[in-house]
C-alpha cells in the first residue's frame, strides 16, 4: 500500500501479522536502530576512506550503502511530523517488537510523510496512516478513494474504501492490534531495526502488491536514520 494516488493494497485489504518472539522490542529496539545505523554507517565510511574492494564490506553494510547512497535526511517539515508521531510509534514498538523508526517510516511511506492523507468524502483527514482498507468486519467510518493495485505486475487503478479514524493515535492502535492478533505475518514481528526484513515480511504476507514495496520502506527508514545522526 502507498498513499493517495500511489497506494498499493494487499489481497485482503489490510495487514495482519502473527505473534512472534519479541526480543528486539520496546526501548531496546529504538536504541538498536540508532546503534545499528551508526555501526553500518561507520563501516561504509571507513570503506570509502580506505578505498577497499567491495568485498571488504559485510553484506549488511553493502545493503546499507546502497540504501543511503542518494538518501537525504528528512526536511524540517518532515522531521516535525516525525516528532509528532514519535510517542505513538514508541507505544506500537513495545507491542510489535519493531523499532519506532521503522514504524514511523512505514507511516511516512503510506501517508506521504503525513502530507498526502486519505480524505473522506467531506474532505476531512481519515488519519489512516497505514492505508488499512475497510473490510466487511470494519464498523467505523470509511473513506472512499482511488487506489492503485498491482495484478500480475501491472498497475491498475481501482476505487476502494479505507478506514477512517478520529486521530493518529487511533490509527496506530488499530494497526498494532491487527499485526498482533492476526495469524499471517509472524516474520514481521520482532524484526527490531531491520526495516528491509520488516517490509519483506509484510510484502510476502500480502500487505502490498507493489514488488518494490520492501525496498521503498527501507529507503524511507534510511532517510529517518540519516536525520538522527
Amino acid at each position: 500500500m502507498l498513499s493517495p494516488d500511489f497506494r498499493i493494497g494487499g489481497a485482503d485489504g489490510f495487514p495482519a501479522l502473527q505473534e512472534a518472539p519479541r526480543a528486539n522490542g520496546g526501548a531496546g529496539a529504538a536504541a538498536g536502530f540508532g546503534d545499528l545505523y551508526r555501526q553500518l554507517n561507520a563501516e561504509v565510511n571507513n570503506f570509502i576512506e580506505r578505498g577497499d574492494a567491495a568485498g571488504a564490506l559485510s553484506p549488511e553494510a553493502q545493503v546499507h550503502r546502497m540504501q543511503t547512497a542518494a538518501v537525504e535526511a528528512p526536511s524540517a517539515e518532515q522531521q516535525a511530523w516525525l516528532d509528532h508521531i514519535a510517542p505513538l510509534a514508541e507505544e506500537a514498538s513495545r507491542a510489535l517488537g519493531v523499532a519506532p523508526e521503522v514504524l514511523s517510516a512505514h507511516a511516512a511511506l503510506e501517508s506521504g510523510w503525513g502530507q498526502r492523507p486519505i480524505r473522506t468524502e467531506s474532505g476531512t483527514d481519515s488519519h489512516n496512516l497505514f492505508a488499512l482498507k475497510a473490510t466487511p468486519a470494519w464498523r467505523g467510518d470509511v473513506a472512499e478513494v482511488q487506489t492503485t493495485e498491482y495484478e500480475g505486475g501491472v498497475a491498475q487503478s481501482q476505487r476502494a474504501g479505507f478506514r477512517a479514524y478520529a486521530d493518529a493515535g487511533s490509527a496506530f492502535r488499530d494497526f498494532s492490534q491487527l499485526l498482533s492478533g492476526s495469524p499471517r505475518y509472524q516474520a514481521a514481528l520482532g524484526t527490531g531495526s531491520d526495516a528491509l526484513a520488516y517490509g519483506r515480511a509484510l510484502q510476502q504476507g500480502g500487505y502490498a502488491t507493489d514488488p518494490a514495496y520492501a525496498d521503498k520502506l527501507a529507503r524511507v527508514a534510511a532517510q529517518i536514520g540519516k536525520g538522527r545522526r
